[in-house]
């Protein structure tokens, strides 16, 4: 294990790349021919009759002549007007794709302003990975994108290399408390309704974003090195400061191993409502009531959660193809928490799911594991099994050095397990083709890897 605490430093926020290529597992999700920048959504909703009003501001650059262009909006929102520009557009909304015709062809290099009014009862988008989106909850609601919910409630280029800033307004009976991504900028209360603002700076994929609204206690848990908070029902309050109390101590030992905390500040949400899973969103988590019993049985999955901020949600893969870039890493992060805090060892659990992989062979390689795989159990244990391998070979100096380094030169960016192997390699003074065969391109489980 790393030695002491480094004092946390900002990173500087980066955008990504000029273009991306749409996604083979998600041919149809994401835009081609331009750039978003910024979002700025204003929303209102009605926790009672779950209607969500909205107006997206989208600033955006073309790199290819634009006579024509789409976002992503499920049918289930109606959309009002749409303007390009300040001028009045128009546009066809079906399969949930918004095409839009300026008013002019927009060329290359050229700005783009997009205002999309609409407004509708939001509801999960059904697909492959289940029910994924804006959820109504028995008292309030949640996000739960991943991977391709984003439009279930705002317009929006919904590719995971298309990160951008954002500022989310939202309007909501007072009685209930509002969360998004980033720093509350302000709150004010009307009557009935309380509006909050939150500024998203760093830059974030769409499935990442989120709102949470219920009737949540707020706590602050800790304020260095990191601001850590939490939003509770009063009713769990007892269970929540047993089986969350570690959550500021998981927080340094992450900043540890990983590097500074990427984010401004980091809270914790539990739901009224039990959830099959936890989920994350940049700069918060999800989590149900049955996450939150009065024990300690679900910490691995505080770690879980914890340990995506910065792999998946700082770090970002380019291409869903390589989600065990997040979910290994996550899921190795549950065994390093186990350790650190006195469990069993990292080593210990490698060997406890080898046999459980071994147990259950799969046909397809861990570096492209299909659309209807990658997110079955195997992909998180056999990435993690992947790192495990890695630091064996290059030692706990190097391989912790590398995790460093990797979330510090990719911080807001994108990445590729090309990316990772290529990183990885300025690490050890020897080849490591081996283990990328074995382990990432070879479906066959290989042996358990040994020391060196």
């Amino acid at each position: 294990m790393p030695g002491k605490i480094e004092k946390s430093a900002w990173h500087t926020p980066k955008l990504s790349a000029a273009s991306h290529e749409l996604d083979p597992y998600l041919p149809r999700n994401g835009n081609l021919g331009y750039r978003v920048s910024r979002y700025d959504l204003h929303l209102e909703y009605r926790v009672s009759s779950n209607r969500l009003s909205g107006t997206a501001v989208i600033t955006a650059s073309s790199y290819q002549q634009l006579s024509r262009f789409s976002l992503d909006l499920a049918t289930g929102m109606r959309v009002d007007r749409v303007t390009v520009n300040d001028r009045r557009a128009r546009f066809s909304h079906r399969l949930g794709k918004l095409s839009i015709t300026p008013p002019a062809p927009v060329p290359p290099g050229g700005a783009l302003t997009v205002e999309v009014r609409y407004r509708g009862s939001p509801r999960p988008i059904r697909g492959p990975f289940g029910d994924v989106g804006w959820e109504e909850l028995d008292n309030g609601s949640l996000c739960a994108n991943q991977p391709n919910g984003a439009p279930s409630w705002f317009p929006c280029d919904d590719h995971p290399e298309a990160k951008a800033p954002f500022r989310i307004e939202i309007t909501t009976d007072s009685p209930y408390f509002a969360l998004a991504n980033g720093r509350l900028a302000s709150k004010r209360r009307r009557a009935a309704q309380t509006t909050w603002v939150y500024e998203q700076v760093e830059p974030m994929a769409t499935y990442l974003a989120a709102i949470q609204i219920g009737q949540y206690e707020h706590r602050t848990m800790a304020e260095e090195p990191v601001p850590v908070h939490a939003l509770v029902p009063p009713a769990l309050r007892a269970r929540f400061d047993v089986s969350f109390a570690r959550q500021p101590q998981m927080m340094r030992a992450f900043i540890e191993m990983f590097g500074p905390y990427p984010f401004r500040e980091y809270t914790a949400v539990v739901t009224e409502d039990d959830l099959d899973i936890p989920l994350e969103s940049q700069g918060l988590s999800t989590f149900g009531a049955n996450h939150c019993d009065g024990t300690r049985e679900h910490e691995r999955l505080v770690a879980h959660e914890l340990a995506h901020q910065w792999f998946g949600n700082s770090v970002t893969v380019a291409r869903w193809r390589d989600i065990w870039l997040h979910e290994g890493f996550a899921c190795y992060a549950e065994w390093l928490w186990s350790q650190h805090s006195g469990g069993r060892s990292a080593d210990e659990w490698a060997r406890h799911y080898y046999a459980k992989l071994a147990a259950a062979p799969v046909r397809v390689p861990l570096a492209d594991p299909g659309a209807e795989e990658m997110f079955e159990d195997w992909v998180y244990k056999r990435g993690a099994m992947t790192l495990h391998a890695l630091r064996l070979r290059i030692g706990d100096g190097e391989f912790f050095a590398l995790l460093r380094r990797w979330t510090e030169k990719y911080a807001y960016g994108c990445v590729t397990t090309e990316d990772f192997i290529a990183l990885a390699s300025t690490f050890s003074t020897s080849s490591l083709n081996d283990i990328w065969q074995d382990w990432l391109f070879t479906p066959a489980l290989p042996p358990f890897p040994s020391l060196g």
